[in-house]
């Protein structure tokens, strides 16, 4: 079991390294230098873009398509717990049962919201067009990756499989459609900036009230 820990402990080192990597890439990027005059609070438009910016009614995609945004709540909220439950995983038997039992059914919830949406990737016209082979590829892994780490929480049985998958998953992180996962906080941070600069969001801010 050993063995199997360490290789997903090489593929979260692996991971990291190559996120700081990406990290590193994007920080040396030279930006575009906004010229037009300050006449929003960029700081509140930053914590607009990460707070109320990013609730169902702020964006007309997600008003209409209610039942995919909260599919895809769902799917990274299982994400984020397979990733934590893994890193526990030499800790399971000091968990209680009752978080034991909470962790698994977050996890199951999650991978079948994932199978959605990859099923919707191969179903529906748009998505379809829209879609690269790595776009595939990341959400059938998270998938699995959740799947194995919740099956792997009550059958042991489950529990090697989800160390090769999860060395697979971390490893593969800065090198294909997961990296959005860093991207996510630059776009909106430049997303708050952009608009807060220029008084757009939060929306109905005064003028006078924005500068102070």
């Amino acid at each position: 079991m050993l063995i199997f820990q360490l290789l997903a402990l090489v593929g979260l080192a692996a991971g990291l390294f190559g996120i700081y990597l990406r990290y590193a890439e994007t920080k040396r990027r030279a930006l575009p230098i906004d010229k037009s005059p300050v006449k929003g609070n960029i700081p509140h438009g930053i914590a607009y873009a990460f707070t109320t910016g990013m609730m169902p009614w702020a964006k007309e995609s997600t008003r209409i398509h209610l039942i995919a945004y909260l599919r895809g709540i769902g799917f990274h909220i299982g994400i984020f717990t397979a990733i934590g439950t893994v890193i526990l995983s030499p800790l399971w038997g000091f968990l209680p049962p009752l978080l034991s039992s909470t962790l698994f059914w977050v996890l199951i919830p999650g991978a079948l919201l994932g199978a959605a949406g990859g099923l919707m990737r191969l179903a529906e016209h748009n998505l379809r067009g829209l879609s690269l082979p790595d776009d595939h590829f990341a959400v059938w892994l998270t998938t699995l990756f959740i799947a194995v780490t919740g099956l792997g929480l009550v059958f042991e049985a489950f529990v090697v499989p989800m160390y090769i998958v999860s060395a697979v998953t971390f490893a593969y992180i800065p090198l294909g459609k997961i990296r959005h996962c860093l991207y996510f906080f630059f776009s909106r941070t430049f997303f708050g900036k952009f608009f807060g600069r220029r008084a757009v969001f939060p929306h109905g801010t005064p003028y006078r009230e924005a500068l102070k």
